[in-house]
């Protein structure tokens, strides 16, 4: 595992983001178990749909994250992007009735901060993973080429 390799502040990222996208998922696969294929009737289609489709998709970001794999971080921008667009557009217009109502650390205030904080250390985070597994100036082999 590459864990070893990453400097400190990856490695709090990646356990925040493993902890957020694992809890999406749970969230989601509890609506899903809960309300069944109708669990999002209210909302959109497409809404619908990408709702769905996050019970995997987070915890295949919570996983490549997990395993440090340099697409993790761009696919959990992507799946928050996706998930805030949707979140926001379709409570917009009772974001701007009840403004109040949605300042509490659960619901979409929890989504943004942490969609905002993926996107924020998302380029960072795939930097990091993309390092080589030796630290410069490891030689392995008769040729001296690194592993």
């Amino acid at each position: 595992m590459r864990w070893g390799m990453q400097p400190r502040w990856a490695r709090w990222v990646a356990a925040v983001y493993v902890i957020g996208f694992v809890e999406g998922s749970g969230a989601h696969a509890y609506d899903v178990i809960r309300g069944g294929l109708h669990a999002y009737r209210y909302w959109p289609l497409p809404s619908q749909l990408l709702f769905h489709s996050l019970v995997v998709l987070d915890l295949l970001a919570a996983v490549g994250v997990a395993l440090a794999h340099p697409v993790a971080p761009p696919l959990g921008a992507t799946i928050m992007t996706a998930d805030l667009t949707a979140n926001w557009w379709d409570n917009w217009d009772d974001v701007l009735r009840h403004p109040l109502g949605y300042l509490q650390p659960v619901g979409l205030s929890a989504i943004t901060f942490f969609g905002l904080f993926v996107l924020a250390t998302a380029g960072p985070l795939h930097g990091s993973f993309r390092r080589p597994l030796h630290p410069v100036g490891a030689r392995t082999g008769a040729a001296g080429d690194l592993d």
